[in-house]
C-alpha cells in the first residue's frame, strides 16, 4: 500500500508539474490544431483519389488524423516525454541520486510519465480533437463500450509508449551524447506508429513489418478499435504482449547499466 500510494503522489505530481505551463500547453494546442487542418486536407485530397484507401471512408480518415494530433504529445511520439531528462541525468551523474530512493527506477519513471501523459491527453489532445470533430465529418461510436474499449488500448499505449522510451534513455549510459538514438527513435516513431499514414495503407510485407512492431501500438492500435476495425481483445493481447517484453528488456538492461557502467560525471 505504501509503494502503491508512492508511485500514484508521482504520477500526481507529473500531473501537476505539466500543468503549470499553460502558455506552453496552449502553444501546444494551436500547433496540433494547425497541423490537424493542413494533414485533414492532404488526407481528403488523397480519400478523393483513393476511395476507402486502407479500408477507412473519408470521415474514418479525418477521425485518424485528429487521434493522432491528440496522441502526438501524449505518447511523446516526437518527444516531449521523461527521456530526455532521465538521460541529463545520466549524464551528469545525477541518476545516483534515484537510485538511493527507496523507489524502483522504472516504476518511478513510469508512474510520472503517466502523470505527464494523462495531463497531455486532457489539456492538450482533447481540444484539437473537439476542434476536429465540430468542424469535419468524423467516425465516431455511438455506444459506451467502444470508447471504454478505446481508452484501454490508450493505456496499453502508454505503457508501450514508456517501455520504448526507456530503453532509449538507458542508453545513454554507455553513449557520450544520446541525441542521435533520441531523433532515431523520432522518427520510427512517427513512420511506424500511422503518425504519418495509417498503417494499414502500407502495403504487401513492408505493411505487415510495421504493423508487427510496437510503434503501432501507441495510435493504430487504439484508433482502429475506434473506428471498428479491431478485435478489442485481440489488440490487447498484442499491446499488453509488447509492454511486458519492453518493461522486462528495460528492466534488464537498467540492472545490467546500474551494476557495470560508472556514471558519467560522478
Amino acid at each position: 500500500m505504501g509503494a502503491g500510494r508512492l508511485y500514484a503522489a508521482v504520477a500526481a505530481g507529473g500531473f501537476r508539474r505539466y500543468a503549470t505551463y499553460r502558455a506552453a500547453t496552449a502553444a501546444g494546442v494551436f500547433t496540433n490544431t494547425v497541423f490537424g487542418l493542413m494533414l485533414v486536407y492532404v488526407y481528403l485530397a488523397l480519400w478523393d483519389a483513393k476511395p476507402h484507401l486502407g479500408g477507412y471512408d473519408r470521415a474514418q480518415a479525418v477521425t485518424y488524423v485528429w487521434l493522432g494530433q491528440a496522441f502526438l504529445s501524449t505518447l511523446a511520439i516526437g518527444g516531449g516525454g521523461f527521456e530526455g531528462e532521465l538521460m541529463e541525468r545520466i549524464r551528469t551523474g545525477d541518476v545516483a541520486i534515484d537510485l538511493y530512493r527507496p523507489a524502483d527506477l522504472q516504476l518511478w519513471w513510469l508512474a510520472a510519465d503517466l502523470g505527464r501523459a494523462l495531463f497531455q491527453l486532457l489539456g492538450r489532445g482533447m481540444i484539437p480533437f473537439a476542434f476536429g470533430a465540430l468542424c469535419f465529418p468524423v467516425a465516431l461510436p455511438a455506444d459506451v463500450s467502444t470508447w471504454a474499449a478505446f481508452l484501454v488500448a490508450v493505456l496499453l499505449a502508454m505503457l508501450v509508449g514508456f517501455g520504448i522510451r526507456f530503453l532509449v534513455a538507458l542508453s545513454a549510459f554507455w553513449l557520450l551524447d544520446g541525441m542521435g538514438v533520441t531523433q532515431m527513435a523520432w522518427l520510427a516513431g512517427y513512420f511506424c506508429s500511422g503518425m504519418l499514414l495509417p498503417l494499414n495503407v502500407f502495403p504487401g510485407a513492408l505493411g505487415d513489418v510495421v504493423r508487427a512492431l510496437p510503434w503501432s501500438s501507441l495510435l493504430q492500435a487504439p484508433a482502429d478499435i475506434l473506428l471498428g476495425h479491431a478485435d478489442p481483445w485481440d489488440t490487447y493481447v498484442f499491446q499488453g504482449a509488447w509492454a511486458v517484453a519492453l518493461l522486462t528488456l528495460g528492466r534488464l538492461v537498467q540492472s545490467v547499466a546500474t551494476r557495470r557502467v560508472v556514471v558519467q560525471g560522478g
